[in-house]
């Protein structure tokens, strides 16, 4: 019949096509699909619940109206917001691919979350309060700087409602007891440690204490004190901590735990690292005496033998402050958190203006150079160190932690960097929860963004402009005075930091002692494989194909430097060459065997005198004479 319909009528014209597909992306492979699905499964830890999830989400390559990537199911726990893509099944099955036992490459933390964006007719409009409307698409801009795409034109309308919904709002807990932390502390297994060389120290002991000090040979000098156990004298200082031998254990509740020299770590030849909360501030002259008078008895403590000398560091006062760091972090991460390709090539050709503007890279240097200047005091001038800050909890955990991971090589390992953070960090008491801002209830450490974002430029990126303005401008820079004040930091230092720092580097280093980086400004910067960060092959040396290409393009890159040397170095003997003979042609005294058929000079007259000729007629053979110079000036 049909064929009929369709072959009949030769002089008719044949009728337009007018089939409609209703099929949905997710049907066309609709048995590959269901099996696949049965396939991927979600793994959660221990007390991880689920919240919400949603099918057929596209998670799309970052390009401008591009709606190309992986179909799979979006899902959110109370720990994280996890994509399970159609083809990881087979990448499970894969025993060369590497990965992290906790989260996935695909998986986000909602602690890790840092903004989350919705596409709302080309705009893209921050997600905050009551959601009256619901996105064509979910970016998601992680604190890693990582950024992720969601599309959600494909999914049902009730679930892009949960899973966003649910999302939205994992990221404002009302409640401190919601958060993840709470069940999986109830939920996993307590495994107590007895080796504690093979595994992360808590420091939630006496005993965890003891052990430190004696591994770092400081229990001569100071003692590991419970007074404040059960929290009963203050909540910033930890239930255990060390503090000088000598010092009586009834001063430490006299001002809640405030003016209080307590031990961070002791450095092989006795001289340890100290940090101290200052005193609050008083302005009755009564109570200011008595705080002298106590942080006098203090210092007579830490002064006297078998102590070294003390030398303060104050960090709130002579270094950097918290909201400089926290400006220079916010316009560096910016670098990162690209949506689109348009925004990449906007960002490339202004890279290093905009790297140097956001004034990142010298903090870095800053801290790092804070570090080898108290290191050259420990370890060069066998002196004490006391870190003082208001709460000892923010400056004093980032310059303890780094002088302890290039003195200690136990902090450089595994389980001794793990014990690391829990000891300076955790147990020091760092304000993560008001820091990072977990229960959203104040932006006060955190920067506004702007509310709406147009997805895309309109403009196109200008094909030219590093040239022209941007080697111009990193031209300026390079000859003014914010980058010359990076080059030239080593004409800052103190004349025994220069010279303990120039003698440790002009020695090969030890990877089982002491580590010092440079901090020379050319030499801090940014790493080179910043974008291929999450991918846990580019990592590992015979880690996969992404490993092999990595390396491939530098050998090749290496290669071409090798090539260019060569070919300079030819170029440059090359003019030598001519410039010689050119000298050789325009001399004016040559040796008198000089093969004068290589001068090309065209005269009737004689090269020589022929009264240089009979002079030589009653000397010995010529052959035997020495070489002399004879003048051709005149020829």
């Amino acid at each position: 019949m049909l064929g009929k319909v369709v072959g009949g009528g030769g002089g008719t014209k044949a009728p337009k096509p007018s089939f409609v597909s209703y099929v949905r992306p997710e049907e066309i492979h609709t048995n590959e699909k269901e099996v696949t699905e049965k396939e991927v499964t979600l793994h959660l830890l221990p007390g991880e619940q689920l919240l919400c999830e949603a099918s057929t989400v596209l998670k799309c390559v970052q390009e401008d109206s591009c709606q190309r990537g992986i179909y799979g199911r979006l899902v959110c726990t109370d720990f994280k917001i996890s994509f399970l893509g159609d083809d990881e099944s087979a990448l499970d099955n894969d025993e060369t691919q590497f990965k992290n036992k906790v989260v996935g490459e695909n998986d986000i933390t909602l602690h890790c979350v840092d903004q989350i964006y919705g596409v709302f007719d080309e705009k893209k409009k921050t997600l905050f309060g009551q959601l009256k409307k619901y996105p064509e698409t979910l970016i998601i801009h992680c604190k890693d700087l990582r950024v992720f795409h969601f599309c959600l034109r494909y999914t049902k309308e009730e679930e892009v409602k949960r899973i966003v919904s649910g999302i939205h709002h994992t990221q404002a807990p009302k409640l401190l007891k919601r958060l993840f932390l709470f069940s999986y502390a109830t939920a996993a297994q307590n495994n107590t440690a007895t080796d504690r060389k093979n595994h992360a120290v808590m420091f939630d002991t006496l005993q965890d204490w003891c052990w430190e000090l004696e591994r770092t040979k400081g229990n001569m000098k100071y003692k590991a004190v419970s007074v404040n156990e059960g929290y009963k004298v203050c909540e910033r200082l930890p239930a255990y901590f060390v503090v000088p031998t000598p010092l009586p254990e009834e001063d430490v509740p006299r001002f809640q735990g405030h003016g209080i020299p307590i031990w961070c770590w002791s450095c092989h030849n006795g001289c340890a690292l100290l940090k101290m909360s200052a005193l609050p501030k008083e302005q009755d002259d009564g109570i200011l005496q008595i705080q002298k008078n106590f942080l006098d008895g203090i210092y007579k403590i830490i002064h006297r033998p078998p102590y070294e000398i003390v030398k303060t560091e104050d960090l709130s006062s002579n270094f950097l402050s918290l909201q400089e760091i926290q400006t220079a972090y916010s316009k560096f991460k910016q670098l990162f958190l690209i949506d689109n390709s348009t925004e990449f090539w906007d960002t490339d050709i202004k890279w290093f203006s905009l790297l140097e503007s956001s004034s990142w890279l010298d903090i870095i240097r800053r801290c790092l150079k804070k570090a080898i200047e108290i290191i050259e005091c420990l370890e060069a001038q066998n002196m004490n160190i006391l870190l003082l800050e208001e709460n000892a909890s923010d400056l004093c955990c980032l310059v303890s932690s780094l002088v302890q991971v290039m003195m200690d090589p136990h902090c450089r390992t595994r389980f001794g960097f793990q014990s690391l953070v829990q000891k300076e960090w955790i147990m020091g008491g760092h304000c993560f929860l008001d820091r990072c801002n977990h229960l959203r209830q104040s932006d006060k450490e955190e920067h506004q963004r702007q509310l709406s974002l147009p997805l895309t430029q309109s403009k196109s990126s200008p094909k030219r402009g590093f040239f022209r303005e941007e080697t111009d401008h990193l031209i300026k820079n390079l000859l003014g005075k914010r980058i010359s004040k990076l080059i030239n930091s080593s004409e800052e230092l103190q004349d025994n930091f220069r010279e303990f720092y120039d003698s440790w580097h002009s020695k090969p280093p030890s990877y089982h002692g002491l580590l010092l980086p440079h901090i020379e400004g050319p030499e801090v910067k940014v790493w080179a494989q910043r974008y291929l960060r999450w991918i846990p092959e580019a990592q590992i040396l015979g880690g996969g194909r992404v490993a092999t290409m990595s390396k491939l393009l530098e050998m090749l890159e290496e290669v071409q430097s090798l090539q260019e040397k060569i070919e300079e170095r030819h170029h440059s003997q090359e003019a030598l060459q001519a410039e010689a003979t050119s000298l050789l042609r325009n001399s004016a005294r040559l040796s008198s065997l000089f093969p004068f058929a290589l001068l090309q000079r065209h005269s009737s007259k004689p090269v020589l005198p022929t009264s240089g000729w009979k002079a030589l007629e009653d000397e010995e053979d010529l052959a035997k004479r020495e070489d002399e110079f004879v003048d051709l000036g005149d020829v």
